[in-house]
């Protein structure tokens, strides 16, 4: 199946994109077999100068640390934080952590408890430039990307376009 870019309308009207080598990474770790665990890690970057508009150009996968079940991910800090520090500085800050994703074993993947609780976290605690951060959800037949708002603690669905 050939992958290509997929593109969401922000809150502030503007877009978010996330590219093919993105969506290719991400897409190796879908749970289309019962034996297959969760995966995930950090979205990384660039916010679009003079614009409203964001790219996801890569992102980490599982990693030594990470704790991976059929219904649960939990990513280990040191290792991604490693990644996150060494794009940055190798692009001048011009890469950003720009949230995180992860898989879930069914067709059109929402949001539990704990992945709310865990994004609420991420918000309260995570450095980062933004009022937002994004949480992609991999599921087996579509993914997703919910919009985190910093003030509010409260996430908004994104229409893809």
């Amino acid at each position: 199946m050939q992958l290509e870019e997929s593109i969401f309308t922000l809150s502030n009207k503007g877009k978010i994109k996330v590219s093919e080598f993105a969506h290719e990474r991400m897409n190796k770790f879908k749970q289309e077999k019962p034996d297959l665990d969760e995966a995930g890690g950090v979205l990384l970057g660039r916010f679009i100068v003079d614009s409203k508009n964001i790219i996801i150009d890569d992102v980490t996968i599982p990693m030594i640390g990470d704790q991976r079940r059929r219904c649960f991910f939990f990513r280990s800090a040191k290792s991604h934080q490693k990644i996150i520090d060494s794009k940055w500085f190798k692009t001048n800050g011009t890469c950003n952590y720009l949230g995180e994703w992860h898989t879930h074993p069914e067709n059109y993947p929402e949001p539990s408890n704990t992945d709310l609780q865990n994004w609420r976290k991420r918000m309260k605690e995570d450095k980062f430039t933004s009022r937002y951060l994004y949480f992609i959800i991999v599921g087996i037949k579509e993914f997703y990307i919910w919009e985190g708002d910093r003030r509010t603690l409260k996430f908004k669905k994104l229409e893809k376009i």
